[in-house]
Order: structure tokens, then sequence, then C-alpha cells
């Protein structure tokens, strides 16, 4: 036991006198000089900088004429928007009339990237060429498959990128066009401009880029609208129509762009446009179970400007007065699809208080024009 004590203490003492390295030499000076660094560093005032063209934020309702839009949706739309930049249109998918446009100017202006709400048409083409349906697992990376419902959920872009190749340019083109990207959606709308579609695909990317991230194609928010109204009620592409006074409200009569054979195609999307928002990227969308609410997310940046976009297309299934409302959000790093599906969620919300889906349908919607007829 003595020489073990013994041994103890020699060895302690070879550590004492061991030198102390230089790392350690250095790190004790930082911790002697940390506090005062976190003192002088604490009276700083950080300024974040933000490489944006466009604000967040803005009074977005500012300047718009409202003497021929319902008041009542109007109201919901823009107490939804709050202090976002950006633009909301709220359509009737049975008549194609606007209910109202919050930020009209942004709204009538030329066309924004679509980022991944471009995957509605390449979903659209895929199931009406056979290239895909509803179960069809495509691989996403080296160990996942995925089918139309969770890819749409979560906006895989692998999958979409897939099928667009398969697909090919031409064929996403016809559907592109088809669907009325390149033109304006609305009949002699004062101001409205129409978006852009490439006449090929990106040279780096390809077609897979155009159809994932809506890569060298820009859409308006009634383009988009028009694209969801179609999808909602089967088929019917609606002239959008923006009545201007309680005059042409009165004598407004609905007039088909078009009619798209898609009726069977339709029920395959449509299970995850609603996965979308009841867990998927469009989640801050629902508010009530009961009030089903079905659309696609879209965020990305347009290097252009440069501005991020927050994009969410969307159309519920309550009741008479079904709608579909378009978000678009433009601004820095607090814009994204998933605050767009909230702010949507927020229009459906508000009105959904006012017993507005309940109600009967509204008056003056019976019959349609067909395009050039009286």
């Amino acid at each position: 036991m003595r020489r073990f004590k013994i041994a103890v203490i020699g060895i302690a003492i070879m550590v004492l006198l061991a030198p102390v390295p230089a790392s350690a030499v250095v790190s004790k000076k930082k911790r002697a000089v940390a506090p005062k660094a976190k003192v002088a560093a604490s009276k700083r005032k950080v300024i974040p900088v933000e490489n944006w063209r466009e604000p967040s934020f803005a009074d977005s309702s500012l300047g718009d004429n409202i003497e021929g839009e319902d008041l009542v949706v109007r109201k919901a739309a823009v107490d939804a928007l709050g202090p976002f930049n950006g633009s909301i249109v709220v359509s009737d998918p049975q008549s194609g009339r606007i209910l109202t446009i919050v930020n009209q100017r942004l709204g009538l202006r030329g066309g924004f990237q679509p980022c991944s709400t471009i995957k509605l048409v390449c979903a659209m083409a895929g199931l009406s060429e056979g290239v895909i349906d509803r179960n069809s697992m495509i691989r996403v990376d080296r160990y996942s498959r995925l089918n139309l419902t969770e890819a749409l959920a979560h906006s895989n872009n692998p999958y979409f990128a897939n099928v667009g190749s398969m697909l090919g340019y031409d064929r996403v083109t016809r559907y592109s066009k088809m669907f009325g990207l390149g033109e304006k959606a609305g009949l002699d709308i004062a101001g409205e401009k129409a978006g852009d579609y490439p006449t090929e695909a990106p040279k780096y990317g390809g077609v897979g880029m155009m159809t994932s991230y809506g890569l060298g194609i820009t859409v308006t928010p009634l383009e988009l609208a028009s694209i969801l109204g179609t999808i909602s009620n089967g088929g019917t592409m609606y002239y959008l129509q923006y009545p201007k006074n309680a005059m042409e409200i009165a004598r407004f009569k609905p007039r088909v762009k078009r009619l798209l054979d898609i009726g069977d195609q339709v029920p395959e999307i449509k299970p995850g446009m609603m996965a979308a928002v009841e867990y998927g990227t469009a989640r801050r969308a629902a508010y009530d179970p009961n009030e089903p609410i079905l659309g696609k997310t879209g965020t990305c940046t347009d290097k252009d400007s440069p501005t991020h976009l927050g994009w969410f297309g969307s159309f519920n299934e309550v009741g008479h007065n079904k709608l579909v409302v378009v978000v678009l959000l433009t601004g820095g790093k607090q814009v994204n699809g998933g605050v767009a599906a909230g702010v949507a969620g927020n229009v459906y919300r508000n009105l959904s208080r006012q017993q507005f889906f309940a109600a009967g349908p509204m008056p003056g919607l019976t019959g349609f024009t067909v395009a050039g007829t009286e």
C-alpha cells in the first residue's frame, strides 16, 4: 500500500511539472477575453440584410376598385391577407365570375414563375396520356418510390420531373396550352396581361425542370384560377369575367372558353390535392375536416427580379357556393407556398364563420352562353 501511495504522488508531481501545450494556452486566453467580447458584441446593432427587390409586407389593397366586387368575399380575403405583399383572386368555378381581386395591380399584370403549381398540369397530362395513374410508383431517389397522391401531397420534384421527361416537350406543351397557359384567362378584363410559355424546353434540366419547378413559364393569378376552376367543375373552362359595377353584375352571363375531356382524370388527382392540405405542404390551409379544401402549393425564387414567390391554388367542396381561391405572395424569406396556403385557409375560414357556404346559390348564375354566342 505504501508503494502504491508513493507511485500516485509521483504521477501527480509529473503532471504538475509537465509543460502546458500551446493549444491549451490559446484556449485559456480565449476563455479569459470571452466575456469582454460578448459585452462588446451586445452593444452593436445587427441589421439583417435581404437581397430581395420586393418587400414581404405592404398595404396590398391600396388603390383597388371594388365597385363590382362581392364585398363579403372581399373583406374575408383582405382580412386573410393581412400585412403580406400579395394578391388574392376568388372566383366561382361554376360560372367564371371573379368575386374579388385583392391587389389588382399585382393580380392583373404580367405573369410569375408558377413554381410547383405547374405540377397540376403535369399530373393531368400524365393521367390523360396514360403515362401514369394514381397508383403508379415512380422512383424519386435511390431508395424511394412514390405514387401520384403522395407526390402531390409533398410536392415531390423528382416525381414530376420524371413524368415530364416521359411525356416530352410536345405533349407537355399541348396540355399546357389546353389549360390556358400563355393566354389571357379573362374576357375583356381591363389591364389583364397574359403569362408566357417557352418555345422550347429549358437548356439546363430540360422538360423536367418545366414540369417540376415551372422553369421558363410564367402564369398570372387569373390563369391559375382558371386552371383550378376547370379541375373543380370537371372540365368546363369558363372565361373569367370581372363585373365592374351593379349593371354589369345584373347582366352577367357565364361564357364557356373551351371544354376539356378530363372527367376521368379529375378523380385521380383530387386525393393528392386533398392530402396536400390534410398532411402535406398545404396543411396550414386546413381549418375544418368537414369543409375540405383541395389545393397545390408553390415556392421558388424569380431570380431575374429577384423575388421570392409563394403560391397556393385551391378550391373547396362545401355546400352550394363553391369557390376557387388563388393566393400569390411576393417578397423575401418570409414568403413561401405554405404561408400562402395559410392565407387561403383564412379566406375559407372567414367565409365559413359567416355561413357563406351554407347559404343558397348566388343569384344570377344559372345557365351559360357558349363563347361567341348570345
